[in-house]
């Protein structure tokens, strides 16, 4: 296997001791492999971070590994290493959230949380577009007593202060606070150590994200070349429905056919009615699905017993899929 790509990492010990370790890319046939060797004086402790034939899963493995050796303490003999800008130069957004996750208060952020729980249930809102972890982190950290100090919390914008401004400034009314506003101490504050380890946690996640995406997308594409359904897809990924269809929608986007698999899923359902859909398509459009829902089906509420608008939804979008296919197809 040939070495197209080889670094040292150093990590500084106790007593000035230094720990290395190397990082390889090695291809041979096509086969790619990504392996990091620790030295403990005498000893070698290998470790494969990926095998196989894709550039690009070898890549996002490749800077997951050194997001995670790096949060852990080692440094690159070369620098430069995830083609982003020094960790060490992060920006003030960044200082404030990771400092509201090093210092959030557990009690105030859980009655933030059922705030939450209450605002999304009430608007019938996935509880995440009220407001992420992180900003309610940040909120239980520092503790906002008025719009003007709420406002500066990263990500709580004019559209959050006045829709929920007031609502969130009774939870924090009653709550202790050791530090002010504005918040520019905080960059003399926060441990640069924590930081640095904080930001690479975050490029972490990132590439794990990318990792369980790509890993998602073979896993779909092979059960479809295998004849597999929505529903073993669902059961195999352990994936929401909803979620399953994104990611098709999306995998159709970027150029793999999925007719197998709308030809399976379609097959129950008579030609008259998909005609009928096909047709709304073209007379409404294909950006929105609740106009085609509408004229084909009726309303939600009128849907047919055993033909959940759930159900409807998913068969419009297969539908629409093909539809989409064809479309590009007159335009090329």
């Amino acid at each position: 296997m040939q070495i197209v790509f080889l670094n040292t990492f150093e990590k500084a010990g106790e007593e000035s001791r230094v720990s290395s370790a190397q990082l390889s890319i090695c291809e041979r046939q096509g086969q790619w492999a990504v392996l990091w060797m620790e030295r403990d004086g005498e000893a070698e402790n290998p470790q494969t971070w990926f095998e196989g034939t894709s550039w690009e899963e070898m890549m996002t493995a490749f800077r997951h590994g050194i997001a995670k050796v790096m949060g852990e303490g080692y440094a690159p003999i070369i620098d430069g290493m995830l083609d982003e800008r020094r960790t060490g130069a992060g920006s003030f957004q960044s200082m404030l959230q990771c400092y509201g996750e090093l210092h959030a208060d557990p009690e105030l952020f859980q009655t933030l949380r059922e705030w939450r729980r209450g605002k999304a249930s009430a608007e019938k809102r996935s509880a995440y577009l009220i407001a992420t972890n992180r900003l309610l982190w940040m909120i239980s950290a520092f503790v906002p007593r008025t719009e003007e100090e709420l406002a500066q919390i990263p990500g709580w914008g004019s559209a959050k202060l006045a829709a929920y401004g007031q609502e969130l400034l009774a939870v924090t009314a009653g709550a202790q606070r050791t530090t002010g506003f504005p918040l520019q101490w905080v960059e003399d504050k926060l441990d640069p150590a924590a930081y640095t380890a904080w930001l690479f946690k975050q490029k972490e996640l990132k590439y794990k994200v990318q990792m369980d995406r790509q890993q998602a997308k073979r896993q779909i594409l092979s059960a479809v070349q295998r004849g597999g359904t929505l529903e073993q897809l669902e059961a195999e990924l352990s994936m929401p429905r909803r979620e399953l269809m994104d990611r098709i929608e999306q995998l159709e986007r970027e150029g793999y056919d999925f007719e197998p698999l709308i030809a399976r899923e379609l097959n129950g359902v008579p030609e008259e009615e998909q005609r009928l859909v096909w047709d709304t398509l073209s007379l409404v459009g294909d950006k929105y699905l609740k106009p085609v829902l509408q004229q084909v089906y009726g309303s939600a509420e009128a849907t047919e017993p055993g033909k959940p608008v759930d159900a409807l939804y998913e068969r419009l979008r297969l539908i629409r899929l093909r539809y989409r296919r064809t479309q590009s197809g007159k335009a090329v």
